[in-house]
């Protein structure tokens, strides 16, 4: 098995970012599309009908999937050996740390699509034009902890 792994290590590395970009892509297309919705979208309107398709198609057919390859290929890398040393590593821990917030910024995104979907959204754009800064953060801290290393 770890041989396998081993010559699968760079397939899977590159699936990896690949995802995790089409992921990032996502997490900071949605939240300009809700400032959007929340400034323009009446609820009940042709432009909020159109807003909801979007979004939904956003979060069903690129994000959703490409947090799940991120999340599964992230986890083959980790098995890999000679990889990553999980208990060790404390930028590996930081890294995982902020996936972790990424991922919750995901699911409370998802949250609030279903809220634009029932004509129930409360929150003002400005809400969504400072959530849409937070995957930012997460974004240059996993980069950060992945290619510098710090705390090793």
């Amino acid at each position: 098995m770890a041989d396998l792994l081993t010559t699968a290590y760079p397939w899977v590395k590159s699936a990896h970012v690949i995802a995790a970009v089409a992921w990032m892509a996502g997490l900071l297309y949605l939240p300009r599309l809700f400032v959007y919705h929340a400034e323009r979208g009446v609820a009940g309107s042709e432009l909020s009908e159109t807003f909801k398709v979007m979004e939904r198609r956003l979060v069903r057919f690129i994000m959703t999937p490409a947090m799940i390859t991120a999340w599964v290929m992230g986890v083959i890398l980790v098995f890999t050996p000679g990889v990553v040393d999980p208990i060790a590593s404390h930028w590996f821990q930081i890294k995982l740390a902020a996936l972790i917030a990424l991922t919750y910024c995901h699911y409370w995104l998802e949250k609030r699509r279903r809220e634009f979907v029932a004509d129930l959204n409360i929150r003002p754009a400005r809400t969504y034009r400072f959530v849409n800064e937070i995957p930012t953060v997460l974004m240059i801290i996993i980069i950060v902890m992945v290619i510098a290393r710090p705390f090793s």
